[in-house]
């Protein structure tokens, strides 16, 4: 039998897509009025304002913008009435892993701007456990549950179903790292989703709080927190601790380790490179307006320009304007056994490696925490430092190797 088309589509989504919809259309309107407008003032024509045509050109793209956002309104208002008649209609699962991975790389890519409208494909925080969501005003049954808490937090663009399914092509089968611990050392896994196209800090402040509710309803005494922390989500802890502590929460007292997968401490170089691609289109008055194309992307995509953790690194700055590293110099967490994995597609340790090849994504001096500024040097400890080699950014989630590094890591002594 063939398989139902819309089985992954949720009434909801409709109206989600004609919002985009809308919104792309008034984008490439906005785009083309701005490119018209700068040819016609390189002539001596005067214009109605930035990037905006006078007379009639300016008239037609006033009523070409007035006529998207009243369609756009008309759809939105019907698509939200014939919601509930489309629920027994589209028969769509609760969840599934094509829908959910499909819906992590969107956030990823403009998580800020569905958070901004409102709209229903952005994707909230949560905290999973054996399938069940524990963000709930009363506490979750977890049968089985230890007082060892493994919270695992993906990267940019991921989700938590992304920790269990890893295609390997004709490669051994990957491990799950949250199963392999919890069967070797009695840790419970649980495993955050969140939007990682919000600035690293908001998600941290949510993560925080969300922890700090978690340990609350934790239905066994809690003798152990311990974080495992992929790419961006190893950002997204950093921050989280240090508002815990700023705000007097309790979590931070239970935290043991803290565990970084190729985590960019100090940036990644592609979102350096789509800086400079805004710098060079904005140079020339006709593909000033393509710029916009280049600022589509989240903020949590330029918080990864040099690493971001905090409010102060980012607010009333324009993150799309080149400038330097300014962040605020924000040390490992003290108390806490941290530790740093990075991976290299290099057979062996060298100069390319270290600052070309990287894993794919981050460079080696990134994910260890190294920096020539002594201020924002993590002080990983020589032992606490891991390599694998031959190995991408994405197969730390699933490399066997790495799993033998964190149990060495985990066991206590």
């Amino acid at each position: 039998m063939p398989a139902k088309p819309l089985k992954h589509l949720r009434p909801s989504d409709l109206r989600a897509m004609a919002q985009l919809a809308t919104q792309a259309t008034q984008g490439v309107a906005r785009m083309a009025e701005g490119v018209h407008q700068s040819v016609w003032s390189t002539l001596g024509a005067p214009d109605g304002g930035p990037g905006q045509a006078r007379g009639l050109t300016g008239l037609v793209y006033r009523t070409l913008h007035g006529v998207t956002q009243w369609v756009g309104k008309g759809l939105d208002a019907t698509f939200a009435k014939l919601e509930p008649l489309l629920e027994s209609a589209l028969d769509a699962p609760a969840e599934s892993p094509q829908r959910e991975a499909i819906l992590a790389a969107l956030n990823g890519v403009m998580g800020d701007h569905l958070v901004e409208h409102r709209n229903p494909l952005a994707t909230p925080m949560t905290l999973r456990c054996q399938g069940q969501v524990l963000n709930g005003p009363t506490p979750v049954a977890l049968p089985g549950a230890t007082g060892k808490i493994l919270l695992l937090i993906h990267g940019l663009c991921m989700n938590d179903l992304q920790w269990h399914t890893h295609p390997q092509g004709d490669q051994a089968p990957g491990v799950d790292h949250g199963a392999a611990l919890a069967a070797a050392l009695g840790y419970t896994p649980v495993y955050v989703r969140y939007n990682t196209g919000l600035h690293t800090s908001e998600n941290g402040h949510a993560l925080a709080a969300q922890l700090e509710q978690l340990l609350a309803q934790w239905p066994v005494a809690v003798q152990e927190l311990s974080v495992l922390a992929h790419s961006m989500g190893g950002l997204v802890t950093r921050s989280a601790w240090h508002y815990a502590r700023q705000d007097g929460l309790r979590w931070p007292h239970h935290l043991k380790n803290i565990v970084f997968l190729g985590t960019p401490h100090h940036g990644a170089p592609l979102e350096r490179a789509g800086n400079w691609v805004d710098t060079i289109l904005g140079r020339t008055p006709y593909t000033r307006p393509l710029a916009k194309l280049g600022q589509l992307r989240s903020a949590g995509i330029t918080d990864l320009r040099y690493g971001h953790v905090l409010d102060a690194d980012w607010v009333g700055r324009d993150r799309f304007r080149r400038q330097p590293d300014s962040r605020q110099p924000l040390p490992l967490p003290e108390g806490v056994a941290c530790y740093a994995i990075a991976a290299t597609a290099a057979a062996k340790r060298s100069p390319l490696a270290e600052r070309v090849i990287g894993d794919g994504l981050v460079p080696l001096p990134s994910a260890l925490g190294q920096h020539p500024d002594p201020r924002r040097q993590l002080a990983f400890a020589p032992g606490a430092q891991w390599i694998a080699y031959r190995t991408h950014h994405m197969e730390l989630l699933s490399s066997a190797a790495v799993t033998q590094q964190l149990q060495f890591w985990l066991t206590p002594e």
